[in-house]
């Protein structure tokens, strides 16, 4: 029943009713960020500004307890992902610094495997060798666990992509319209548009989507046709 925002100052827990909470007074930059179970996260990023003897590339970092703390676990100083995802036992990651997507099955070893500018992936529910991710090509798909892309003809440029199950492929362009596909990326179709430029998106259920904007979580009940604000900044 709670919503976590990991932002450039910190990870905030909202829940749409108050202000939106500081977890730990913590202002840490975190740009990859995903949810493994309860109270499990996973992070990357930088540290923040009264952070001292950290390197400035935090690599993979884990808490335990919802943010309170986190503990570095790989590719501390060396990686800083900016897209990750938490699926199929695997941690897949973009890794800013080299350009690759990287997958681990122990958090502590890597394999490096794609070399492309993305700036969101989304790992399939059912498959875990398919992965889309938002290129300036358009969408491009891998069907080989991340070693090779394949940009999706006909596809709208998206800048946001979030895969919940095998038919509800959600899409967001960088303008906020938002598509679907229920065919794995083939066809999409336009579905609604949120307010602002779009930073972020999560789904949860069978209808709930939510996408960060600059100054807003905007919130869908009817699977992304119409938005309403959930939490504003």
């Amino acid at each position: 029943g709670m919503l976590y925002v990991a932002s450039h100052h910190g990870v905030f827990r909202v829940d749409g009713q108050g202000d939106a909470e500081q977890i730990a007074g913590r202002t840490q930059d975190f740009m990859g960020f995903s949810i493994v179970g309860p109270n499990h996260f996973l992070a990357s990023g930088h540290p923040g500004p009264h952070d001292e003897g950290q390197p400035s590339n935090l690599g993979l970092i884990e808490s335990t307890d919802a943010a309170l703390n986190w503990t570095p676990l790989s590719l501390s100083g060396q990686a800083d992902f900016h897209g990750m995802e938490a699926k199929h036992g695997r941690v897949y990651g973009y890794d800013s610094q080299s350009g690759q997507i990287m997958i681990s099955t122990d958090m502590r070893t890597w394999d490096r495997r794609a070399r492309l500018g993305i700036a969101d992936l989304a790992v399939a529910p059912d498959q875990p060798d398919e992965i889309i991710a938002t290129t300036k090509q358009g969408p491009a798909r891998s069907s080989d666990g991340g070693r090779t892309f394949t940009v999706l003809t006909g596809a709208p440029l998206l800048s946001l992509a979030d895969w919940p199950s095998p038919g509800r492929l959600f899409g967001v362009a960088p303008d906020g319209v938002v598509y679907v596909s229920a065919d794995r990326g083939a066809t999409w179709t336009r579905r609604g548009q949120v307010p602002g430029r779009p930073g972020a998106i999560a789904t949860s259920g069978d209808t709930d989507v939510y996408i960060a904007t600059e100054n807003a979580i905007q919130h869908s009940g009817d699977d992304g046709a119409t938005f309403t604000v959930f939490q504003q900044f």
